[in-house]
């Protein structure tokens, strides 16, 4: 599933550039993370890499975006020409 940012983020700046998909972007008030453009870092990295630098934990899986290992992996072929 794709992760999503809670609105205890307080905007450090270090999960945008962390971000191999670019699904991580400044939105009106906190970072947004696109579910289009989210793999969980799948085809990347083993975990997600903007959960490992997030001084606050606010990245949580979004129940609203429940994807298996195979959508991810065929999301990220997609997203990169896989």
């Amino acid at each position: 599933m794709a992760l999503m940012i809670t609105d205890e983020c307080i905007n450090c700046d270090v999960c945008e550039p962390e971000c191999p998909n670019s699904a991580i972007s400044q939105g009106p008030e906190i970072y947004v993370i696109d579910p289009n453009l989210c793999t969980e870092c799948v085809g990347h990295y083993d975990e997600p890499q903007c959960q490992q630098v997030c001084p606050v934990d606010c990245i949580p899986h979004s129940p609203d975006h429940a994807e298996t290992q195979d959508q991810l992996m065929a999301k990220y072929q997609r997203i990169h020409g896989g």
